[in-house]
């Protein structure tokens, strides 16, 4: 058996503080989300001004990356690239770029889903989130 590190709150509140430092930054309005690494929801966040939507996209991208232990920008890759068949598989809704998986000791942990800006700037607004950890 393998023991494996779980996000708790001061670490949840560290990546959501992270993120929405690097969002106000830059002036952009989003949804946080923040999950655990079966997907389930631990943090949500709607900066003030961000879409109602994002609200949905966001905890959508964060669920994907965490059950697929990857960027969904890799599932939004596979549609772009031709297989469209991909659409069908089950639970999975965040097929965009913006979620990223928080991995530590190769295992992963959770997840952070950003909406509300372009692609890019969404999966940057995660990633310093997660450099919060420091991991």
């Amino acid at each position: 058996m393998k023991t494996k590190s779980v996000l708790e709150l001061a670490d949840v509140k560290a990546v959501a503080a992270a993120a929405e430092a690097e969002a106000l930054k830059n002036n952009w309005a989003v949804t946080i989300a923040i999950v655990d690494d079966g997907g389930h929801l631990l943090w949500l966040q709607r900066l003030d001004g961000a879409p109602a939507i994002s609200s949905h996209i966001g905890p959508a991208k964060a669920h994907t990356a965490a059950l697929g232990r990857r960027e969904s920008k890799v599932y939004e890759d596979i549609v772009n690239g031709g297989r469209v068949a991909f659409l069908s598989a089950p639970n999975v809704a965040g097929l965009l770029e913006g979620g990223v998986p928080i991995i530590k000791d190769g295992q992963c942990i959770g997840a952070v889903g950003v909406s509300g800006v372009k692609s890019t700037e969404d999966a940057q607004i995660a990633k310093a989130g997660i450099a919060a950890l420091g991991l």
